[in-house]
């Protein structure tokens, strides 16, 4: 068996079961053991579609797929999607081709051929490795899972040079270790008891991090009797409407008052940075009060915010080990102070934000439990504020972090495969859209009821209101979108018009009604006029 053919098998028995690639010459070998395989493999139009349905489907599933990619221009194709999964701690396996052993740093001018690949797909991965040797093949791959496993998770590169992966193999197959992420010390959940229960305005502010234990979050935020606040990529943990969850909106002045004006404040599984706490850019993000971090990675206890107590663990186990600490409800009015807020937040009366309160309304009345994936679009900037989902793991987009374009579509379809039981929806502008086009065919060749809604406003809207506030001219900016009409038809897509929340309704309403993509094309400026 090849090393190529033995990386299938060892994939399968770390429970890989999707990869996503475009072969190559330089690939083929990676092919020759697929065919007989459990894996499912999609072909995207462009390596970096590859990365964003990589992306969805780990978003989606919590559990990561493979890319197969070529050396080279698919390497330099995909780093773009690297980069958004690293930005938002997404577990993602590329596995890539590089030349024979012998030519590599020669300079030989050979087809694909970069200085140091590996070196330039490091900054967008947890790391980078080069296999140059066979036997070390099961060795690399335990490092990558325990990452994905114990860690702070992202993408990581293992590139094969090509005389590597048509080498021998050993035939041995070890067991994959079971890893577990590191638990809270136990002296620590006594001191964050403690801090907690003697609190009389604690605060919690729920991350990503907190995404695989929705129960114990809600437990323990019900048990504090506190407001929380859960960042763009923890929308879902606690519910859909939870009296306690304040949303994504600490960028925001009553927001903030309310958290510069808690005793405690237990921050678990998140960055504390600008694009989930600081999204008007203004540096105005403060906690004056007590700060316990809790966080799986070491380096992310000292970012952002000075902790004063920080644990180093993964946040469920931390979650349910101070439940087990902290006495019964205490009552603190956490409601009553959340509700507060939320009225002066008055979101729905918004300037900026109430022209799309009816399209999530709309969207929560005809497709209650879909996965609503976002690229970087004015409706999807103002749903991280105002949209409410029934659990973690069906709100994600590019429209933080590294804020990529490009990114709905594709990262739709790799949700749909990892969870074929739900609806998903692609919400994306007429500008973001046409960076990937192509995977329009990959969505046909899948044949899932995906809908795609786009927010059609003629070119970069948001870029325009920008350049307007700086009295800038508008250049470049305003784009003649294709004829979205003729491209369903081109791609064997369906496409519906829809101008305000009841002609939406009844497109969505019909998303079930074929096994095929469903465009449904807002007119923003007749979506405007109806309100």
């Amino acid at each position: 068996m090849t090393c190529a053919q033995r990386l299938i098998r060892l994939l399968e028995a770390h429970g890989v079961d999707t990869a996503f690639g475009i072969p190559g010459v330089h690939t083929i070998e990676l092919y020759r053991g697929l065919g007989d395989s459990g894996l499912a493999h999609v072909t995207p139009r462009h390596e970096q579609g590859a990365g964003f349905m990589a992306d969805g489907y780990a978003r989606a599933s919590g559990k990561p797929a493979a890319c197969f990619i070529i050396s080279g221009p698919g390497m330099t194709n995909i780093a773009t999607a690297m980069g958004q999964a690293l930005a938002d701690s997404v577990p993602m396996l590329v596995i890539s081709s590089v030349n024979q052993r012998a030519s590599l740093g020669r300079g030989q001018g050979r087809l694909h051929e970069m200085p140091h690949q590996g070196e330039t797909l490091a900054g967008v991965s947890v790391f980078s490795h080069t296999l140059h040797d066979p036997a070390a093949l099961p060795e690399v791959l335990a490092r990558a899972f325990a990452v994905f496993a114990s860690a702070r998770p992202g993408p990581v590169h293992l590139e094969i040079p090509l005389d590597v992966m048509a080498a021998p193999a050993p035939d041995d197959m070890p067991t994959p270790a079971r890893v577990f992420p590191p638990a809270p010390a136990p002296e620590a959940l006594a001191v964050a008891g403690d801090w907690l229960a003697a609190a009389e305005r604690p605060l919690v502010l729920l991350g990503g991090g907190t995404t695989s234990a929705p129960e114990a979050a809600r437990a323990l935020v019900e048990r504090l009797d506190a407001p929380a606040f859960t960042t763009i990529n923890a929308k879902g943990v606690l519910g859909r409407d939870h009296p306690l969850d304040l949303g994504a909106t600490l960028s925001l002045p009553a927001a903030r008052r309310l958290a510069a004006e808690a005793d405690v404040v237990l921050a678990l599984g998140t960055e504390l940075g600008e694009t989930d706490y600081d999204l008007v850019f203004d540096e105005g993000f403060r906690l004056d009060g007590r700060l316990i971090r809790v966080d799986i990675d070491p380096q992310q206890l000292g970012r952002n915010q000075a902790a004063d107590l920080a644990l180093l663990a993964e946040a469920g186990q931390t979650m349910c080990g101070l439940l087990e600490r902290l006495p019964a409800s205490v009552e603190r009015d956490g409601a009553g102070r959340a509700a507060d807020v939320r009225s002066r937040l008055a979101l729905a009366a918004d300037p900026e934000l109430a022209p799309y309160v009816p399209l999530y309304a709309t969207l929560r009345e005809a497709l209650p439990e879909a996965i609503v994936v976002g690229d970087s679009t004015g409706p999807v900037y103002a749903g991280n504020f105002l949209a409410a989902m029934p659990a973690p793991r069906c709100w994600f987009n590019a429209a933080t972090g590294f804020g990529t374009l490009g990114y709905g579509l594709p990262a739709a379809l790799g949700a749909a495969l990892a969870r074929p039981d739900l609806p998903v929806v692609a919400l994306v502008g007429d500008g973001g859209l046409q960076f990937v086009l192509g995977e329009l065919g990959t969505a046909r060749d899948l044949g899932r009821p995906v809908a795609l809604v786009i927010w059609n406003n003629q070119g970069y809207d948001e870029i325009r209101r920008y350049m307007s506030m700086s009295e800038v001219p508008h250049l470049g900016v305003d784009l003649a979108a294709p004829d979205f009409r003729a491209l369903a038809e081109a791609y064997a897509c369906r496409h519906l018009d829809a101008v305000d929340p009841a002609s939406l309704h009844d497109a969505l309403g019909r998303l079930g009604e074929a096994h095929s993509p469903l465009i449904i094309e807002v007119d923003a400026a007749a979506w405007a006029a109806s309100q």
